[in-house]
């Protein structure tokens, strides 16, 4: 089992969610975050006040997926967030020691689905 965490851009979440449902993966969370990498923010300006934005929202996916799902996982969302410029955002894949279903209690891939 393996737990996949991808930081893309807040405009791309309707593609990568379309090209996870092509490849067969539906549940997944989604949170607003903050942060920035290559970028490095932004200048702007507010009532004559220069300002650095270097906080950029950015949207955090969370896939839990079983061994045979995990490259098609990544391949959809890469096809669905890329644009080809910075700040496409980053994927990380780790491993999963437990999942629990709550509602039935099962255990391991059987409660990821």
């Amino acid at each position: 089992m393996k737990l996949i965490i991808a930081y893309i851009q807040p405009h791309k979440l309707k593609d990568v969610k379309q090209a996870l449902y092509q490849a067969k993966v539906y549940k997944l969370s989604v949170t607003n975050s903050l942060g920035c990498g290559q970028q490095k923010g932004y200048h702007e300006s507010y009532r004559g006040v220069g300002l650095e934005v270097n906080l950029l929202k950015k949207i955090r996916l969370e896939i839990a997926v079983n061994e045979d799902f995990v490259e098609q996982t990544i391949k959809a969302i890469v096809e669905g967030a890329k644009t080809g410029q910075i700040g496409d955002g980053k994927i990380f894949v780790m491993d999963l020691h437990e999942c629990i279903r709550i509602r039935t209690g099962e255990k391991g891939g059987d409660a990821i689905g």
